[in-house]
């Protein structure tokens, strides 16, 4: 047996924990206090670093940002006051997103966007899709009419986004089922929280315009961007319209589609004062006769293609944006706004906001006839 005279060094080894416990302590405080805080190497998987460094409690900048091994270019500036948006949008390169909700694909569709004389290169595209049996059958459609863009050389757009609705939608896409007006407020409810998502997920600091553009637009004039953006108007829409077959005189014919550009009347105020705060006005429906002007019927065959009239309500068949009213708030409600909802609802929202809605009751789009 060894006997160590020294009392400290025996008091140590009957007692190792009243040594190890101070230095720990002390260790604790140096690192959590003076050491890097927060800082890590970059492993050999990692093609970026983000280190923070320390100059102890008391320094400045205590965690400020080292940034280590980026790629050029990596933060990005955008002054949105100097992105434009003109009469003269192609002379000024200006890019244009368009946002298509998408529930079943029609070939025509794909084949109109496919024409429009527009720059592609300037063009966004953006699709988003239901989670049910219609939306897989559109997914796998839309994705093969992409892949044969890009084999034959004719995909030239600057981006395309593909999302899945992350919300609800209806069961049947029939035309008799989605515009039974007792499916209206759901439907449409659903249909702006996807136009919403689809939107808040696209849009680019470098987005000038925004063309909504319907699944079931299958005709329009190659120059539809060009000839919407020269109004140089907040919001404007196209009037849409359907081709069919006369059976009284075998003939082709026209008829209006789309009921939900209108200019509001003395009637459909009423009628908005006498409902619940839950309940809104649906248009194009006897069973609720607003008796509000419909630009579906102020086409004029021989009249201007450019002539414009003001409108309170708009339909989402064709209707060109300028992305700074959506940056701005104007967004498509999914609950009752001042009675309205979706694309009415946004067409109210944007005139809250001090923006003016047109419409081109002579500028005619065509909707898939079912």
């Amino acid at each position: 047996m060894v006997y160590i005279k020294n009392q400290y060094i025996r008091y140590i080894r009957k007692k190792p924990l009243s040594l190890i416990a101070p230095i720990s302590v002390l260790l604790l405080v140096y690192f959590y206090f003076f050491a890097a805080h927060g800082s890590s190497s970059s492993s050999s998987g990692n093609k970026y670093s983000y280190k923070k460094k320390s100059r102890g409690l008391f320094a400045k900048n205590r965690d400020s940002v080292i940034l280590k091994n980026l790629p050029k270019n990596h933060i990005s500036h955008y002054d949105l006051n100097k992105l434009s948006t003109s009469a003269d949008s192609l002379a000024k390169k200006e890019e244009v997103l368009i946002l298509t909700p998408m529930s079943r694909f029609t070939p025509q569709y794909w084949d109109n966007i496919q024409k429009l004389t527009y720059e592609h290169s300037l063009i966004s595209l953006g699709f988003i899709l239901p989670r049910n049996k219609d939306g897989d059958v559109a997914l796998k459609h839309l994705e093969e009419a992409i892949k044969d863009a890009k084999a034959a050389n004719q995909l030239k757009y600057k981006k395309i986004t593909i999302l899945r609705q992350d919300t609800n939608s209806l069961n049947s896409q029939l035309e008799k089922d989605r515009h039974a007006l007792n499916v209206q407020k759901e439907r449409r409810s659903m249909m702006a929280l996807a136009r919403n998502s689809l939107l808040f997920t696209t849009i680019a600091p470098t987005t000038s315009w925004i063309l909504w553009l319907d699944a079931d637009i299958v005709e329009t004039p190659a120059g539809l961007i060009q000839d919407l953006t020269s109004h140089n108007k907040p919001v404007i829409s196209a009037n849409v319209y359907q081709r069919y077959e006369d059976e009284s005189t075998q003939q082709p014919s026209i008829r209006p589609y789309d009921f939900n550009n209108w200019v509001e009347s003395e009637e459909g105020l009423k009628i908005a004062a006498g409902l619940a705060d839950d309940e809104i006005v649906v248009e194009g429906y006897a069973e609720m006769a607003t008796y509000r002007p419909l630009m579906a019927h102020f086409y004029d065959a021989k009249g201007d293609v450019h002539t414009e009239m003001q409108l309170d309500g708009v339909g989402g068949g064709a209707v060109m944006v300028k992305a700074d009213v959506h940056r701005d708030g104007a967004m498509f409600p999914s609950f009752p706004f001042y009675h309205l909802i979706e694309t009415e609802g946004f067409a109210k929202m944007a005139k809250r906001l001090g923006y003016e809605v047109f419409g081109l009751p002579n500028y005619l789009v065509y909707h898939f006839n079912e």
